[in-house]
């Protein structure tokens, strides 16, 4: 082993050897709770923010997931004509491309039951559609009837057959809908039959969709009606790169990706996010300056053994390394338990809002007891609370990585911002009075 090698482990084991000396003094004084209350900040730091990005991350990917499969499709197509119509059919043979749909939109003002009236949004789509693509058939959830798009049948969203009072087998009637020019705006013999009922991960979607075949589009909306063309791809981050190369074919092929076409919603989730994101960081923030101002106190008062370290031949930079490996440890100490709580709890979400629920409900009750007990009848749980627990967290290795390496740093940071001017102090002058 060559020599500078041999000197450097000397020196490393130095500065191990001199942390836990003053470790093992802390563990007899105050030093010792203060450094277990700076790593209980960092690990409650680390759980929270990592709880809080996992809920996070699983609202907006479910609400994405649910626009990207059913709703915008990670690449909308527009042909104008039947050559360009024959590049996307060759194009479904492309090993970017998932599936490639055809359907039709329009608006329109359904009646149900008792003539309630609703606007809803009509997606036509072929009646095979969840054969076609795996991922629309993950993303609806049919829980009453079937998802039949045969002759004169439709299927309709979970909060719009609510508000229509309809189930499956009743008949909703497409009042007024858009379309050409020689198809009638208003009219009363546009009945279907409710074949079943579905609801997703998206509010919207839930409250305003029907589908309908595409053979029926074809016919309500007239002949001039535009059929646009729903790409999915294996990947959604390759939509720049497919639009690229349908470009290069065609310049003129009007395609839009789903980044620009949800780019409003999908913006407000990113500052929704970050938002939130800067504000759990702040707890990082707080719990550095406090061990900054800690560090600084620990530094003063070992002011003396510095001195004699120093006086002893102690390079400053190794005395400086003792502190600093007392805020790595205080920064580990801290952000692996909140690592491995967050991920716990990430993984249990469903039982967190389910302890969530009864609490809340517990407290009422008790209070609605001691303060008005004739409105226990009416007291029941959130169901709120429920509709969390069915949502899965979702955690991202880089933003948990990140996390946990931030509640390190912030400790390593502040120790070493508190241990910077360790020799200012005149170490003949400290011997003397000390």
């Amino acid at each position: 082993m060559k020599t500078s090698n041999i000197k450097q482990m000397n020196k490393t084991s130095w500065v191990l050897f001199i942390s836990r000396r003053f470790a093992r003094i802390d563990t007899r004084g105050k030093n010792a709770l203060t450094a277990f209350l700076f790593s209980l900040g960092i690990a409650f730091g680390v759980m929270t923010l990592i709880v809080v990005m996992a809920v996070m991350n699983g609202f907006q990917m479910g609400y994405i997931e649910s626009i990207l499969e059913i709703h915008s499709f990670h690449i909308r197509a527009v042909p104008d004509s039947d050559v360009q119509k024959k590049r996307l059919e060759d194009m479904a043979e492309h090993p970017l491309v998932r599936s490639i749909i055809p359907f039709m939109d329009a608006q329109a003002l359904t009646v149900g039951k008792n003539g309630r009236q609703e606007a809803a949004f009509i997606r036509f789509v072929p009646q095979n559609i969840m054969e076609l693509d795996r991922g629309f058939a993950r993303e609806i959830a049919v829980y009453r009837g079937n998802f039949d798009l045969g002759d004169n049948q439709a299927v309709v969203a979970s909060q719009l057959a609510y508000s229509l009072g309809i189930a499956p087998g009743d008949k909703i009637s497409l009042l007024a809908i858009s379309g050409s020019s020689d198809v009638d705006l208003l009219s009363s013999s546009r009945v279907f039959t409710v074949s079943g009922l579905f609801s997703s991960s998206y509010s919207e979607i839930n409250n305003s969709f029907v589908f309908l075949s595409l053979d029926t589009g074809q016919k309500l909306l007239g002949s001039s009606a535009q059929t646009l063309y729903g790409i999915k791809l294996h990947k959604p981050a390759h939509d720049n790169r497919l639009i690229h190369l349908i470009k290069q074919k065609d310049p003129y092929f009007a395609v839009e990706s789903w980044r620009t076409y949800n780019k409003s919603f999908f913006g407000a989730l990113k500052v929704e996010k970050n938002v939130l994101t800067m504000l759990v960081f702040i707890i990082f923030i707080v719990v550095g300056v406090n061990i900054f101002n800690g560090m600084r106190r620990i530094i003063f008062e070992r002011r003396e053994e510095i001195s004699v370290l120093s006086a002893l031949g102690a390079p400053p930079f190794y005395i400086q390394a003792v502190f600093l490996m007392q805020g790595m440890l205080i920064g580990l100490g801290g952000a692996v338990p909140g690592l491995l709580l967050g991920m716990l709890i990430s993984v249990r979400m469903d039982a967190v809002f389910w302890l969530i629920s009864k609490t809340v409900y517990g407290v009422q009750y008790i209070f609605t007891l001691l303060l008005n007990p004739s409105n226990l009848v009416f007291l029941t749980e959130n169901p709120m609370f429920m509709f969390y627990a069915r949502i899965p967290a979702r955690m991202f290795f880089v933003e948990t990585a990140a996390i946990t390496i931030f509640g390190i740093l912030s400790a390593l940071s502040a120790a070493y911002a508190a241990s910077r001017n360790i020799l200012k102090l005149s170490i003949a002058e400290v011997l003397r009075y000390e």
